[in-house]
């Protein structure tokens, strides 16, 4: 697969990823989330998300809502720790149109008073339906406890006192200071030839300012683990366990996929299904999620289970992480292990979806995009060794836990 790379003059980088496919992805991936707001603020970055989209200097509301629906496509975006995309989805011969949009929206948004009152009503109550959903809150506050005190130990979604306060100026300053060309990246995936790709791009986002997006991040300090429950009067208790990990950089990176993949990834064979789910009947779901940031990471297991079973599934977690730190796994067992979790990434490449978000990503926080090929050959590379230090980070005197019941 060829990937081609461009820069313009002003500093931001494009990437285009060719395809047979007739429809078409692109977008603009920046390196801003939650972890660039300031105390007071908290829910800006998703807050700008929302309400990018409610009205430019060229377009109201109405009519951005209807600019790619009117083709059969689609306008949409999302907000992590450390990064926002916004992103459309289209027939692939509408490309101008979806560059002209994200282009006008990231150079000319207004933020009218009237849409920031509607569009507050409405994150408000998409916080509030997180807060009554267990086991995604769960992760929220976990992640809140593992970070206390840092930038990262704060809820994406904000707080009540905070969006209530958000003005218009708050929103225009954190486009105007974090919406940059050195802190974006566009990318796109889709039947077009790559110089057209660029000339749209060179077009609609050519001018844009040259500013360099302050940076005040900080790696997070350790904290002590913790062991905490919070009674919510549920039938079913929701815990997270897990602990701090490696950056997205860091040569161990490929060993936690993988291991994160063994323990509790999409496969119905995953380690802590078969031996919590199968084998004991302990859990309705259990589940591990793997989160690499520029400076740091974490890895979550959530389960799902009868509030009496929580202590022996608890156990039975740390009994497998810490003996995957201390017995290597057979090379025959790895390379099982290593089989599947590489068909999974041919299977999810198939998508035109996943490709964009790749190249977006890769783009922006490595500075190029791994092929499938690069990726299934740093995952095939692991060894038992480095399983090992992996799950070194899992043992049990690391972990810490949050239990819902």
């Amino acid at each position: 697969m060829k990937i081609y790379y461009h820069t313009l003059e002003n500093g931001l980088r494009l990437v285009h990823v060719p395809t047979t496919s007739q429809v078409a992805w692109c977008g603009l991936a920046v390196n801003a989330g939650s972890r660039d707001e300031r105390e007071g603020h908290y829910g800006l970055a998703h807050f700008v998300e929302h309400t990018i989209f409610k009205g430019t200097s060229h377009r109201r509301a109405w009519h951005i809502l209807n600019r790619m629906e009117r083709v059969g496509g689609e306008l949409n975006a999302y907000t992590t720790k450390e990064g926002t995309m916004l992103y459309s989805v289209f027939p692939g011969e509408h490309l101008e149109r979806a560059v002209d949009l994200l282009a006008d929206l990231v150079q000319w948004s207004q933020f009218p008073q009237e849409e920031l009152d509607r569009e507050r009503d409405v994150v408000l109550e998409e916080a509030a339906s997180y807060r009554d959903t267990p086991s995604d809150a769960v992760y929220d506050d976990f992640e809140d406890l593992l970070f206390a005190g840092s930038e990262l130990g704060h809820n994406i979604l904000g707080r009540k006192e905070d969006l209530e306060n958000l003005t218009r100026e708050d929103c225009m300053r954190y486009l105007k200071t974090l919406y940059v060309p050195s802190n974006m990246v566009f990318f796109s995936v889709g039947p077009e030839r790559p110089e057209r790709v660029f000339r749209l791009a060179e077009k609609h986002l050519g001018g844009m300012s040259h500013a360099v997006a302050p940076r005040h991040r900080s790696v997070p300090c350790d904290r002590a683990p913790f062991r905490q429950t919070v009674k919510i009067g549920t039938h079913q208790a929701h815990t997270v366990i897990g602990a701090r990990v490696v950056d997205m950089n860091h040569p161990l990176r490929h060993a936690l996929m993988l291991l994160n993949n063994i323990l509790g990834g999409p496969g119905m064979n995953s380690l802590l299904n078969v031996e919590l789910r199968e084998r004991r009947g302990y859990v309705y779901t259990v589940e591990s999620t793997l989160t690499m940031l520029s400076d740091c990471g974490w890895l979550e297991i959530y389960l799902g289970c009868d509030p009496d079973d929580v202590r022996s599934s608890l156990h039975v977690i740390e009994r497998i992480t810490s003996r995957l730190s201390q017995d290597m796994l057979p090379e025959r067992r790895l390379d099982a292990y290593k089989k599947q979790y590489c068909g999974q990434l041919v299977v999810a490449a198939d998508s035109t979806e996943f490709m964009a978000m790749r190249a977006g990503r890769g783009l922006l926080y490595h500075g190029k995009v791994a092929t499938i090929d690069e990726t299934i050959a740093s995952i095939q590379a692991v060894t038992p060794e480095q399983i090992a230090q992996a799950a070194a980070y899992l043992h049990g005197e690391r972990l810490s836990s949050l239990t819902f019941q």
